[in-house]
């Protein structure tokens, strides 16, 4: 069995090893980043649920994200046949739904996450696109529900 090849990039929070298998690219880019198609997720820490989309490209390029399912249980994705083609989509399990997340400077309580733009990735080709929701009931700046009862 061959040795998986690892390789140092550097990010907003430091250096992290990453391997070949873990590069996810992106064809068309993001969207504002059209330019940068190679990236990475970098688990932050072992029990949150967000994640840096770090650009192999540029280390000052990383977009905080999230599993919405972690804020909501009835978030529909729908993506288009050409959408699913460019993702190399064989089989829904293959994929995983990710949004933007946004926290203010010193307000985290005021932290939304990007419901009408996913983020969607098939974890087996290895193969992302940010997925516009045209028409959606979903909104750009979704404050997730605060469990703190005060």
């Amino acid at each position: 069995m061959a040795k998986e090849r690892k390789k140092i990039i550097r990010t907003r929070i430091g250096e992290r090893e990453i391997t070949n298998e873990g590069i996810i690219y992106f064809s068309r880019g993001l969207i504002g980043f059209d330019d940068k198609r190679d990236f990475a997720l970098i688990q932050l820490s072992e029990n949150s649920p967000f994640l840096l989309l770090q650009s192999l490209e540029d280390p000052a390029l990383g977009l905080l994200v999230a599993d919405p399912y972690s804020f909501m249980d009835d978030y529909e994705v729908r993506l288009s046949e050409a959408e699913k083609r460019i993702l190399r989509v064989e089989n829904v399990r293959q994929l995983a739904v990710l949004v933007t997340v946004t926290i203010p400077p010193g307000r985290p309580d005021e932290t939304t996450l990007n419901l009408g733009g996913p983020i969607v990735i098939n974890s087996e080709a290895k193969r992302g696109m940010q997925v516009p929701q045209v028409d959606s009931k979903y909104p750009t700046h979704f404050r997730p529900a605060n469990d703190d009862p005060s």
